[in-house]
């Protein structure tokens, strides 16, 4: 019979360079497949940055009367309302208090 001849050390070498080539041939398609879905998230929050309205520049909310871009504002609440600068003048006239930390008040010229 002809048996194949035994494999010799350059021929597993060899062998084991392919293996090697195949895998990391596949880890870099898996990376890229990575680098591309962060690529499309990063993008994807960019435009939704640039689509977001500014914030409004006054802002009446059931605890108070801020400036728009206070960080006390409660976020989506129903008790926030966007407001001009003449409705949160009248909302401090009208007994609603000013924020103690963005100090609508002061912005407002307003002086009780």
């Amino acid at each position: 019979m002809n048996d194949p001849a035994p494999a010799t050390r350059l021929d597993m070498l060899r062998f084991a360079r392919r293996v090697v080539e195949q895998q990391a041939v596949r880890q870099l398609a898996l990376i890229d497949r990575w680098i591309a879905d962060e690529e499309r998230l990063a993008e994807s929050q960019r435009r939704a940055v640039e689509r977001r309205p500014p914030p409004p520049e006054w802002v009446v909310q059931r605890g108070g009367v801020h400036v728009g871009s206070c960080w006390a504002v409660t976020k989506g609440s129903w008790r926030s309302v966007a407001a001009t600068r003449e409705q949160a003048l009248d909302a401090l006239r009208n007994g609603v208090p000013p924020c103690e930390a963005c100090r609508p008040d002061r912005e407002l010229g307003f002086l009780e």
